[in-house]
């Protein structure tokens, strides 16, 4: 049974980590969601260490990640933010929406702002984006390994083999699932 998981606009925000969780959220192990609001905040949080790049370009990458996830953006949240209580409070929404869409895991690189007794209260636990891809290559390693080769396969600027993927992913944040992946 596939489980629900909200991605926080951190995890969104380098090209290579977005682009591998948004081909993982269409292989069915789980649903993904993010909402508008993380949208909004993975664009700024983009703008502001790419200023090469425009609000028009990442429209357009916010309308692919939509595309290519049915059912992924979570609304009706908003009511649930003022009733939150975490350490930053910037981060609410994406605990609302993670409460109403019914996810199980916050993937984020931000842990400490997402208390573990906070989340309890709402059966969700928060993972780092390597921690979440390690349960992933525990329940199917052959579909994690297929995602990868499709997005090496798909990169073109630059180009990389799927052994420069890896390396890529594994300086970014994604050691321990991507040493998993490779003694498979």
């Amino acid at each position: 049974m596939a489980f629900d998981a909200t991605y926080d606009a951190c995890v969104l925000h380098p090209a290579g980590l977005r682009d591998l969780l948004v081909r993982l959220a269409t292989t069915g192990m789980f649903r993904a969601h993010w909402s508008a609001d993380i949208l909004d905040e993975m664009v700024r949080s983009i703008l502001r260490r790419r200023p090469d790049l425009t609000e028009g370009q990442l429209a357009r990458t916010r309308q692919l990640m939509c595309d290519a996830v049915p059912d992924c953006l979570t609304t009706g949240y908003e009511e649930l933010i003022d009733g939150l209580h975490l350490p930053d409070p910037d981060d609410r929404h994406v605990l609302a929406a993670a409460i109403r869409s019914g996810s199980q895991v916050i993937v984020t690189e931000n842990l400490s702002d997402f208390p573990a007794p906070v989340l309890q209260t709402y059966n969700i636990e928060a993972q780092t984006p390597d921690v979440f891809l390690l349960h992933l290559v525990d329940l199917s390693p052959r579909a994690v390994f297929g995602v990868l080769e499709a997005q090496a396969s798909a990169l073109r600027n630059p180009p990389m083999s799927i052994d420069e993927l890896l390396d890529h992913l594994a300086q970014s944040g994604l050691p321990r699932s991507i040493a998993a992946l490779r003694a498979q």
